[in-house]
């Protein structure tokens, strides 16, 4: 996909990773890269994520699966401030998709997000997650994306 790739986050990319800001009017949207990295640290069923282009980090995200017969869920997706508008969020959540369906063997992928982030609304819709009626317990908005339908 156009030179993106989804990279485990370890030693040599950790600190890169940890700079990826978002503009300051999506800051109540999301949690930060470091309260997502200690999240993943308390919770071993997330899986944080580097976004590359090429070879320079643009992005973060986090996936992972809870329960008996889990539900899989893309938590966070943040591309950089510097390199929003260039289709590489689409293109994360592509991937990610991929690897979520494949990894935990489910047809059936989950995100949340506040419902003042209108962006991402369109975004995911576009894509074909649709709006499950439901809302996490902060309150946002429950979508899913279907591979079967």
């Amino acid at each position: 996909m156009d030179g993106l790739t989804i990279r485990n986050i370890d030693e040599a990319n950790i600190e890169v990773v940890k700079n990826v800001t978002m503009k300051k009017d999506q800051e109540s949207f999301i949690e930060s890269v470091e309260e997502c990295l200690e999240e993943a640290a308390e919770y071993e069923q997330w899986c944080p994520v580097a976004i590359y282009h090429e070879e320079e980090v643009v992005g973060f995200a986090m996936y992972g699966a809870f329960g008996k017969n889990p539900d899989t869920w893309i938590d966070r997706i943040i591309i950089d401030q510097a390199h929003q508008g260039k289709g590489y969020g689409k293109q994360a959540i592509h991937l990610l998709i991929d690897i979520v369906t494949k990894k935990y063997q489910v047809n059936v992928v989950y995100l949340s997000f506040v419902k003042e982030n209108v962006v991402a609304k369109q975004l995911y819709e576009n894509m074909g997650f649709t709006f499950t009626g439901e809302y996490d317990p902060e309150g946002e908005l429950i979508y899913k994306y279907d591979l079967v339908d």
